[in-house]
């Protein structure tokens, strides 16, 4: 089915393709998730437009890495990531903010953008709208196609794309089970043509005590993070979690090498949801698990993509490793 068209200048088209089956597949996400043995909402949730704003301030603060870590070694290996042919796609999932993409077009050979079509997917419209401005106005001679959609879903709508890269940033891997980075690998190698690149952006295993940090900061960015979720699913389905009943969790699991974040009932709750319906008892102490964040060794990277017909070409990482950047092709049989 094609996508609601939305024209936002001469060289940004957006489409929409969350209209015809978001609430549909929320209601059965939050049924599934609220009703099961461990609770669980799934953290694509957490991106609204003010999950999206708190998630910027967090990149900003000093315990959270992730961010400026990632940006420095995209800095340094832009020149090569995308080289100097006379057009290119960028296809990113997952876009979020133009912060990343734009440095990686600045450091680029491609002045104003011109020979770039940027190709970018994200759950929240307000976002997707939001750095498609920001990126027609840096850089005049761009094209931006826009879809408002969830790239595990709805990668097939790609067009023809051609010396592309897809881009896969944040560690936003990291959110996703073994069997959800299988299916994606897979979608990703199914699209992609002979010269084009996957880059990769992971999380590395390291000393708890730095992982857990940038998931319990100082001023509690994180834990406001955590609990928008619930405001979230207050307005998709109409109902009526108090935030103040929720306490943020998050720790490393060492045996799965994974933060884990949860929100903990600070007493007995009980949830209406009007839309669905459905009703819902919490136990004090009881949890809603909201996000993994793994973390990965080369190893398990590498035996992660393979099944899916993908090599490593090239892995960048920072001084001291805690964060790569990694390149990827197909192998074509």
């Amino acid at each position: 089915m094609k996508g609601k068209k939305q024209v936002l200048n001469s060289r940004c088209e957006i489409y929409n393709y969350l209209d015809y089956s978001f609430a549909d597949h929320l209601v059965q996400d939050i049924t599934l998730g609220m009703t099961g043995k461990k609770k669980y909402i799934p953290s694509k949730y957490f991106y609204d437009l003010n999950g999206s704003q708190l998630f910027e301030e967090i990149c900003t603060l000093p315990e959270y890495y992730l961010t400026r870590t990632e940006i420095s070694i995209l800095e340094n290996i832009a020149p090569y990531i995308i080289g100097s042919s006379s057009q290119i796609d960028l296809v990113e999932m997952g876009s979020g903010s133009d912060t990343k993409i734009a440095r990686l077009i600045r450091a680029s050979s491609y002045l104003q953008g011109e020979g770039i079509r940027y190709i970018a997917f994200d759950v929240s419209e307000s976002a997707l709208y939001e750095a498609a401005r920001c990126l027609t106005s840096q850089f005049p001679r761009i094209q931006v196609l826009g879809y408002v959609a969830d790239f595990t879903r709805h990668l097939h709508h790609l067009p023809h794309v051609e010396n592309t890269i897809f881009i896969l940033l944040g560690s936003t891997i990291g959110n996703f089970t073994d069997e959800e980075m299988y299916t994606l690998f897979c979608d990703v190698s199914r699209a992609m043509n002979p010269g084009d690149r996957f880059l990769l952006g992971i999380d590395m295993v390291k000393d708890p005590v730095i992982l857990e940090a940038a998931y319990n900061d100082s001023l509690g960015i994180t834990a406001e993070f955590n609990k928008n979720i619930l405001n979230v699913i207050n307005r998709e389905v109409s109902a009526d979690f108090e935030l103040d009943d929720f306490d943020h969790l998050a720790f490393y699991n060492t045996g799965r090498e994974q933060i884990e974040m949860h929100l903990v009932a600070n007493r007995p709750v009980t949830v209406i949801f009007e839309k669905i319906p459905l009703t819902v008892h919490i136990k004090k102490g009881e949890s809603i698990f909201t996000e993994i964040s793994r973390k990965f060794s080369r190893k398990r990277i590498e035996d992660t993509i393979r099944p899916c017909n993908l090599k490593i070409n090239a892995w960048h990482t920072d001084p001291d490793r805690w964060f790569s950047l990694v390149e990827l092709s197909k192998v074509f049989q």
